[in-house]
């Protein structure tokens, strides 16, 4: 067998992982095959299995992608703005956007995958982690900066605000209604400060 490069490997698993998504994106987890990711990214059934254990395998590869990308995204979000308000604001608006510029994935990691056994102790566990301590550390930030009262649980802000984006995102992911980002993010970044932010000290 001829011994490929690992730049020519590298394309081979990016194509596979580029062809996996929009196959279970359109088709959902259990609909999709294989054989179809394979002709979509043009290679062959047997080398899919050269790289990726099984379909379940493919599946946590797409979404590893897809969660180290929105990852970095937020986190370099979280950098922007001068104060609490503005920061959250940011947050939550790039977290409802992903439900629009990703819906397909959204969907397939909260219907296929944090349900599943096999969740716990993964990679993507451990990446959704990281994600949402970007909002626990801002609100941590926020106490200490004095600008968020000092009895704020940073845990239980951060479930309530990912927790009321999810139930608000998902009929849309579900394919029912829309979902306007920027009139949303507002919103819930007034409730949540109203809730838990101090007056401003340079108030008159």
């Amino acid at each position: 067998m001829p011994v490929i490069s690992a730049e020519r490997m590298q394309g081979r698993i990016d194509a596979i992982i580029e062809a996996a998504t929009s196959v279970f994106g359109a088709k959902g987890y259990e609909a999709a095959s294989i054989a179809e990711i394979a002709r979509r990214a043009e290679v062959s059934d047997g080398l899919i299995y050269r790289y990726f254990s099984n379909k379940r395998d493919l599946l946590y590869r797409v979404l590893e992608a897809f969660y180290e990308r929105v990852v970095a995204a937020l986190e370099k979000e979280a950098a922007n703005g001068t104060t609490f308000d503005s920061r959250l604001l940011a947050i939550v608006r790039r977290h409802l956007g992903n439900f629009v510029a990703d819906r397909e994935l959204c969907r397939l990691f909260l219907s296929e995958v944090r349900v599943a056994s096999d969740y716990k102790g993964s990679t993507i566990q451990n990446l959704n982690r990281r994600y949402v301590s970007v909002l626990t550390a801002l609100i941590e930030a926020g106490i200490a900066a004095g600008e968020v009262k000092p009895d704020a649980s940073p845990k239980l802000v951060r479930n309530v605000i990912f927790g009321a984006i999810e139930h608000i995102a998902w009929p849309y992911v579900n394919g029912d209604g829309k979902l306007d980002v920027e009139e949303t993010a507002i919103a819930v970044t007034n409730l949540i400060c109203g809730g838990i932010c101090l007056p401003s000290q340079n108030k008159a």
